[in-house]
């Protein structure tokens, strides 16, 4: 069964993950660190599985390989496989689900602190040497507010979503979920519109689908409180680059925290990028890639490939 990873190295950095457990599932497995986009049709021709992170696998690629039988991702979402054009060929999907909610459980609480607690704004300022020239013991410059009693919105309450929430009451947040757009309504849940308002804190932890592209633009940042925060840790898409950095600009909102952009790397650049916009974190997208989340992600590959040989439908999409 011939195999290829087309993109090993968005996983494994300089060689630090073990990658024995797909040898063994796929020992005529030949792992690329990187493959151009325009060369993923030449690359997969005469493969029978693909292994995939962040390449796109279209319709016309997956039509010219008669002998793809099943594409897995090293990532949970599937917005980068035509899954339609799969479907029709009778080629098998598998994602990855639960494998680094830690990880970004840590990012989205890390960053949640970094902005409300302004440990980067202190530390600045005690390296400028204003401690050492203050009158007083400690300095107040940036105010700190407790997380305690304040809410949490959350959009997407899956594996990520519940354990964000899980950490978040350690700190006394309280929580509100939102139904996803475009998604069915859930008793308890609230519509995004009604949500928005009342939030100190937003997470976005939902798929990019056509109904949840955009949803955070400027109607949406308007509703919210000029003093939350928004934290992406999802995918780019979702939020409108050029309408948050202008209502952060503004002052119209605390502070965001965004490890993903609509397009990674950002070669064209992105508004979110410029150095003049406060109260901003931009990380690239590295929340879920804790070195024991990168290795869960090879080993639970490894395991969809087994239980497809197998006959399963072990994380299947398609």
């Amino acid at each position: 069964m011939r195999a290829i990873f087309l993109d090993y190295a968005t996983v494994s950095f300089n060689g630090d993950l073990d990658p024995a457990a797909l040898r063994r599932a796929m020992p005529q497995l030949e792992m690329r660190n990187h493959t151009a986009q325009a060369d993923v049709a030449a690359a997969i021709a005469g493969a029978e599985v693909v292994l995939v992170n962040k390449l796109r696998l279209s319709r016309e690629t997956i039509a010219a390989s008669p002998g793809l039988k099943l594409v897995t991702l090293a990532a949970t979402g599937t917005n980068n496989i035509d899954l339609e054009a799969a479907r029709e060929r009778g080629v098998a999907v598998c994602n990855l689900r639960d494998y680094c909610t830690a990880s970004v459980v840590q990012h989205v609480i890390g960053t949640l602190l970094l902005l409300t607690q302004k440990l980067r704004e202190y530390d600045a300022l005690v390296r400028s040497g204003a401690w050492g020239r203050g009158e007083q013991f400690c300095l107040l410059d940036f105010p700190i507010r407790e997380l305690t009693g304040r809410k949490l919105g959350i959009v997407g309450y899956g594996a990520l979503g519940k354990g964000v929430a899980h950490a978040a009451q350690a700190f006394g947040l309280d929580m509100l979920l939102a139904n996803r757009p475009g998604g069915t309504p859930v008793p308890g849940r609230l519509d995004l519109d009604d949500l928005l308002p009342q939030v100190d804190v937003l997470s976005l932890h939902c798929p990019l689908t056509p109904s949840t592209q955009g949803m955070i633009g400027a109607p949406q940042l308007a509703r919210m409180k000029p003093d939350a925060v928004l934290i992406n840790t999802a995918r780019g898409a979702l939020v409108d680059s050029a309408a948050l950095a202008d209502a952060l600009r503004a002052g119209r909102l605390g502070g965001a925290a965004i490890d993903v952009l609509p397009q990674e790397p950002p070669v064209d650049g992105n508004p979110l990028l410029a150095a003049d916009i406060p109260n901003l974190i931009v990380t690239p997208h590295i929340a879920w890639a804790a070195r024991e989340a990168r290795q869960r992600c090879l080993d639970e590959m490894a395991a969809n490939v087994e239980d497809f040989r197998r006959g399963g439908r072990r994380n299947r999409v398609v």
